[in-house]
């Protein structure tokens, strides 16, 4: 038989395989608060404006409530031969209250209803995410505060560069994550205008109120052209390329977290709470919540991807194509906001060995800048012959096998006659990075400062929330 919902055009109903690769209910179920708190606007607006009357759409209101309460508690029985969420919810409401369920969709096409509940489930999601976000924010300024002068080896090339302190390295990732909330509220804010009332792509004869039915849902205005409307997702390739870049920042942080609790680093432990065993080796502690997070990002990247491919070859406006964009973007957000909330914790869980960290950040020779820095600012020579000299000192170490500190005087002034003893006050792990005051620099007082900034920064945000 024919789809009752708009099958008068045709006789029969659909071949098995065209209901399998047609039917979306699967997954877009997930828009039913969307989809009733859409039609609950798009109602009461058809009722203002005198197009259907107010005892309808008073009777309209009470059956999507009822509906959504069915939803909710899991009572509700959704239909693929019904195809998606929105005739699902349409044929539960003529069962409930009757005829007057068919002048719901009156001036309203599946076209723009899908897209405002698309729009909303993204917006709601990034509300969602950035408040998460905070949360990660939070909890690495309270740890990067706590480590502030905690030393360790900064890195470049995974080779040990310059000494940096823990909470430094900390800090870098709440600027990554403030960037990524100023991304995700810059695409909050783009989106937010409503599709509803621009119909299948032409707009309504029907004397409609489009912009009582944005501010209803919160929008800041409705869409200014009807094509664009029903054929736009640049809503949600604008969320996931945040998305995506967000996740990119948590894989980082992810693989940091891999190296660090490695046996060969042993920098931080993380509790059994964010560990794995192994069903053959009793001693392996598996850091998997930090793997799954660096995973994460290849679903979220990929799926930003796939979206991109879909919607780049269709002429305006809506194709059944751009049914493929929920599964993406719906894997893609909640993917996200379940690696923001295990990195969240697991900075919470990781307790930083700071002995094993201070060792490490006084090998691989990382104080020769500050002894060519040291040369440049003392004895006043040029910097690029103070390389060359440090380079030859660092030479003449690796010989001996011995760190810089572990020269002699003599040995140093066999390079440079010049060198004088106030040169081991920079040579320490220590001294280095109370040394880096410039603005951004590793000091422990920049940390601290920095740290209190984001600190008292949050807690406004939160307070004013």
């Amino acid at each position: 038989m024919s789809n009752r919902m708009w099958g008068g055009r045709f006789e029969t109903g659909p071949a098995a395989i065209m209901e399998e690769i047609n039917a979306s209910i699967g997954f877009d179920q997930k828009l039913y608060a969307q989809d009733i708190r859409g039609s609950k606007a798009h109602a009461a607006m058809l009722a203002a404006r005198g197009i259907i009357s107010a005892e309808d759409a008073a009777t309209i209101a009470e059956g999507l409530d009822r509906i959504k309460a069915e939803i909710d508690d899991g009572r509700f029985t959704f239909s693929r031969a019904l195809e998606d969420i929105h005739m699902n919810v349409e044929s539960r409401l003529a069962e409930l209250i009757g005829p007057s369920a068919g002048r719901l969709h009156t001036a309203r096409s599946r076209n723009d209803q899908v897209a405002l509940d698309v729009k909303l489930w993204v917006r709601d999601s990034l509300d969602h995410i950035d408040g998460q976000l905070g949360d990660l924010m939070r909890a690495l300024v309270a740890r990067a505060d706590e480590h502030a002068g905690t030393v360790m080896p900064g890195f470049t090339h995974l080779q040990s560069a310059q000494p940096v302190t823990f909470g430094h390295h900390l800090m870098a990732y709440v600027e990554m994550l403030a960037r990524d909330r100023g991304r995700i509220r810059d695409a909050r804010a783009r989106l937010n205008e409503s599709p509803l009332g621009a119909a299948a792509l032409a707009g309504t004869s029907f004397p409609i109120d489009r912009a009582m039915t944005a501010a209803a849902l919160g929008f800041d205005r409705p869409t200014a052209n009807s094509l664009d409307s029903v054929a736009d997702r640049d809503f949600a390739l604008e969320a996931m390329s945040a998305a995506s870049i967000c996740a990119i920042h948590l894989s980082r942080f992810a693989e940091e977290i891999v190296i660090w609790s490695s046996a060969q680093f042993g920098f931080v432990r993380l509790s059994d709470a964010f560990s794995t065993g192994s069903s053959i080796m009793p001693q392996k502690r598996n850091p998997d919540a930090a793997e799954l997070v660096r995973a994460k990002s290849g679903r979220i990247v990929g799926g930003m991807t796939a979206l991109m491919i879909v919607m780049k070859g269709l002429p305006l406006t809506y194709q059944k194509d751009m049914q493929e964009d929920k599964e993406q973007i719906f894997d893609a957000l909640e993917s996200l906001s379940l690696a923001i909330a295990a990195t969240t914790g697991m900075v919470a869980d990781m307790q930083p060995n700071a002995e094993r960290m201070r060792a490490a950040a006084g090998s691989g020779y990382a104080t020769a800048t500050d002894l060519a820095d040291w040369l440049v600012r003392v004895l006043g020579i040029p910097f690029r012959e103070a390389h060359h000299v440090t380079g030859r000192i660092v030479a003449l170490a690796s010989a001996r096998g011995v760190g810089l500190e572990d020269l002699t005087l003599d040995e140093m002034r066999g390079v440079h006659d010049g060198i004088t003893p106030a040169v081991f006050q920079v040579l320490g792990v220590d001294r280095s990075v109370e040394s880096r005051t410039s603005h951004g620099g590793t000091a422990p007082a920049n940390v601290r400062a920095e740290a209190a900034r984001w600190a008292a920064a949050l807690a406004a945000e939160a307070e004013s929330a």
